[in-house]
């Protein structure tokens, strides 16, 4: 099954790095919105050393939609998707190499954005063990999330309006959660971030699990 994961997170990386559109279109729309967070708040008043936290895992989260919508997107035409389902491959293999394929696009986003958030909203990025402890496992529970939701909306013609609607409410205590931890470890927040990041694990876990019982039904009927 991991051999087939690999195998599905290779062709999706491959795709992307072939076609440019991460780096072309999504980590431009992420940087744009801390760009335009900027604009909207007040940083004067340090407004947006305060908020940065929940700013950079906002972005985050709309550059997540985009890539799991590119995910799916990119079998939805020559009947790929058809293809993915006779190739024999274990279903649950498909979702977790898919998930990957997110994963590893979203860390090297967070890596920009980290930047431009030390550089733009003049953030502390102490704590470097939980930010990164953070933001490994708010990244895999998005894209476990991300995925599941992906291939129930890919074969909807609404499903670039669909997904946002799914998956956006079950995301919201990824994003408190991810921020509450973020604020901790950078010193702008009250309490210790580390129950925080235990309940980003639990989600990260519950919806890998998920994904895996789950994604081969959800791939036929889609």
């Amino acid at each position: 099954m991991w051999r087939e994961a690999a195998l599905v997170a290779g062709k999706d990386l491959r795709i992307e790095a072939r076609s440019r559109v991460a780096t072309n279109q999504v980590a431009p729309f992420a940087v744009l919105v801390l760009v335009l967070f900027g604009f909207a708040l007040d940083p004067d008043r340090g407004v947006l050393t305060r908020a940065s936290a929940g700013l950079f895992w906002v972005a985050v989260l709309f550059a997540g939609l985009l890539a799991v919508q590119r995910s799916f997107a990119v079998e939805a035409a020559d009947g790929a998707r058809d293809g993915l389902r006779l190739s024999g491959l274990d279903p649950a293999a498909v979702f977790l190499g898919k998930a990957a394929a997110v994963a590893i696009e979203l860390l090297a986003l967070q890596v920009l954005l980290a930047a431009g958030v030390a550089v733009l909203y003049n953030a502390p990025l102490d704590g470097p063990l939980l930010l990164v402890a953070t933001s490994i496992a708010t990244t895999v529970g998005v894209a476990a999330a991300g995925t599941a939701y992906g291939v129930l909306a890919a074969g909807l013609r609404v499903r670039e309006t669909l997904l946002p609607l799914l998956l956006l409410p079950v995301l919201a205590p990824v994003l408190l959660g991810a921020t509450k931890a973020w604020e901790a470890a950078m010193g702008i927040g009250i309490g210790d971030g580390r129950p925080w990041l235990q309940l980003l694990a639990v989600f990260a876990v519950v919806y890998t699990a998920f994904g895996v019982l789950a994604f081969g039904p959800l791939l036929e009927e889609s």
